[in-house]
């Protein structure tokens, strides 16, 4: 079910309810009666399956429960602002601006194309802003439609964290885990960590990301991923993120079995001279690895090899790799099947310079559910 069930002004009745301590104050907070929010706080009990106060004739007290939730409450209720826009609006506009167009948004939400349309408008309206713009057949976000959806996004994950904190307080080992997945610890590391976290947390739904660090930076800061995990960015790519390491990654140089430079064991300084004499497949420009790798020859003041093919996936480049004179430089651990049946072979390893910090990548500020942290703690057992 949608995290967007969840009423907004029954959230901010909950909220004033927590901070003021009598229905009275709450309502007038709100500007709902005292009976709407009496219901308000009854429903969302409902929805939760969890008892949030206790009636006192002084006041309500909140429960441990409430007391839970709270923050995450107030963090959403922050990034969504303006007090007039309802969860419908935010349902249909990020379906919106995920999809592209109304049609595509209509099916993903349950919603009809003209009440989709008409929430999205009825946004623009209350925040006297356009949040698309014509592109073609399609709908493009603008800049200040782009920094909506960001906070709505963010505020949906703190709703899902809520559901997730609560799932926990009541003893049941259930949730779900988003992961961004760059390309290295998709070998070995992630696997591991996953079959081992899911053998004590069976009912955790995780739902893995792949891409380049450019592919997922954008989910991760609008909150459709939780972290990212892969190779850790020098300096670290923006004041809003935070990186954490879990190991050092030596990568290597690799060929096929039979190549020309595998016959005998050799230094990186006595290979110097003949690895400009074959292809390369290695990651594109930009990525930490390559420029690394580029660096090896530059700073010897050596021409970079020929780069034959530019491509990161390690299902191409192994199976090029198997089938020509090509080198690449990666992580054993990404190529290990190949090379503990004797397919690939190192040809040698690299100046420490080349080592990778492999880590997690965070939101600045960002609060792990018990899931999440158990997650993350089998992580760094297996790294």
């Amino acid at each position: 079910m949608s995290i967007w069930r969840f009423n907004i002004r029954h959230l901010r009745a909950f909220l004033k309810a927590v901070e003021l301590g009598t229905l009275i104050a709450a309502a007038r907070a709100v500007n709902l009666s005292q009976p709407a929010v009496t219901q308000a706080i009854a429903k969302l009990e409902n929805q939760l399956d969890v008892r949030l106060f206790d009636r006192h004739s002084e006041g309500m007290v909140p429960t441990a429960a409430a007391q839970l939730i709270y923050p995450r409450v107030s963090q959403a209720l922050t990034l969504i602002g303006r007090k007039n826009v309802t969860h419908t609006q935010i349902k249909a506009f990020l379906a919106l601006a995920q999809r592209g167009n109304f049609s595509e948004a209509s099916k993903s939400t349950g919603l009809s194309p003209v009440s989709l349309h008409r929430a999205v408008r009825d946004m623009e309206v209350v925040l006297k802003q356009d949040l698309t713009r014509r592109k073609g057949r399609g709908l493009v976000l603008t800049d200040v439609g782009q920094t909506h959806a960001r906070q709505y996004g963010l505020a949906g994950a703190e709703l899902r964290y809520m559901v997730d904190d609560l799932v926990a307080f009541k003893g049941m080992k259930s949730g779900s885990i988003a992961i961004g997945a760059m390309p290295l610890c998709r070998a070995r590391v992630l696997p591991a960590a996953i079959v081992e976290f899911q053998l004590m947390y069976p009912d955790v739904d995780i739902r893995i990301s792949e891409g380049s660090f450019t592919d997922l930076i954008d989910p991760l800061s609008a909150g459709g991923l939780d972290f990212l995990i892969g190779a850790l960015r020098e300096p670290t790519p923006g004041p809003d993120l935070v990186q954490t390491s879990l190991f050092n990654d030596a990568p290597v140089i690799v060929a096929r079995a039979g190549h020309p430079l595998c016959d005998t064991s050799r230094s990186w300084s006595s290979l110097l001279g003949v690895l400009g004499q074959f292809p390369w497949c290695v990651p594109h420009g930009g990525s930490p690895l390559r420029e690394k790798w580029e660096a090896l020859f530059t700073d010897e003041n050596l021409a970079v090899p020929r780069i034959s093919v530019e491509c990161g996936s390690i299902i191409v480049n192994r199976q090029i790799l198997l089938r020509s004179d090509c080198l690449t430089v990666l992580s054993p651990d990404q190529v290990a099947v190949e090379l503990d049946a004797g397919l690939l072979k190192v040809v040698c390893a690299l100046p420490q310079q080349l080592n990778r910090i492999i880590g997690l990548t965070t939101r600045l500020g960002w609060r792990p559910t018990e899931t999440h942290s158990r997650f993350m703690d089998i992580l760094r057992t297996v790294c």
